[in-house]
């Protein structure tokens, strides 16, 4: 059986150094009709690097209790701010020997969206954990780590993929109108769709169901629906932008 470089040298007794190994969570909710990303404010312990400012939650991976990384992404979430996420997406990893004043680091970046019926910050043991709107300039800069950096990749992800799929449906209750799925799609993208050419496409891509029950709260009773496919589930074609 063939050996890594670095399995070869620990089996040699040739001490070898190793990275910390980390994963980060930007998890998006529709808190107050706007898109926010939940933060969480780090300790300020005599040895905790970058105290006191917000990151993205997030941690070590525990080679004893994760048993993959996913596992840790949802662990994590848990621990630090009590939010068990709905949609979890793998964006990326990166790392380099500046990312974390204790050492050489590795992180895989995550994307979690939080139905707005359940965005709320209960337990964790983070010191303090907040919503904050994405692109608002009240939002804490800078995060701690490159964790702005990471923000603003799983941001750029998350518009593109609204392109194609009906992921925003997951920052919604199970049932919804189509009015509410489309301000939600708005709301991601940051501009307005034609309302005539996006209810033709979500009802032509199979991808949302009637749910058999209206909503009778309005002046005017509304359909509900409920997705019939995965949010990830890619459509045809692309939004057009509101005309007039």
């Amino acid at each position: 059986m063939l050996r890594s470089a670095p399995a070869r040298a620990a089996a040699a007794g040739t001490p070898v150094d190793r990275p910390f190994v980390t994963v980060d969570v930007a998890i998006f909710a529709i808190v107050d009709g706007r898109l926010q990303v939940l933060l969480v404010k780090r300790a300020r312990g005599e040895h905790e690097p970058h105290p006191g400012r917000w990151a993205l939650p997030g941690g070590f991976v525990d080679v004893e209790r994760d048993a993959s990384l996913d596992a840790c992404a949802r662990r994590k979430l848990r621990e630090k701010t009590g939010v068990h996420e709905e949609h979890l997406e793998q964006l990326k990893t990166v790392g380099g020997p500046r990312r974390d004043p204790r050492g050489w680091s590795v992180t895989t970046v995550y994307f979690a969206l939080i139905p707005r019926d359940r965005a709320v910050v209960a337990g964790g043991n983070a010191s303090d954990a907040a919503w904050f709107p994405v692109e608002d300039e009240a939002r804490p800069r800078p995060l701690a780590f490159d964790h702005d950096a990471l923000l603003q990749a799983a941001l750029e992800r998350l518009r593109a993929k609204v392109e194609y799929t009906v992921l925003p449906a997951a920052l919604l209750p199970e049932s919804f109108t189509l009015p509410e799925l489309q301000r939600t799609f708005e709301t991601v993208l940051g501009r307005e769709l034609d309302k005539s050419a996006f209810r033709t496409r979500m009802l032509s891509a199979g991808v949302i169901e009637e749910t058999g029950e209206m909503r009778a709260d309005t002046r005017r009773p509304a359909v509900l629906y409920r997705l019939s496919a995965t949010p990830a589930q890619a459509m045809p074609g692309t939004f057009r932008k509101r005309e007039g």
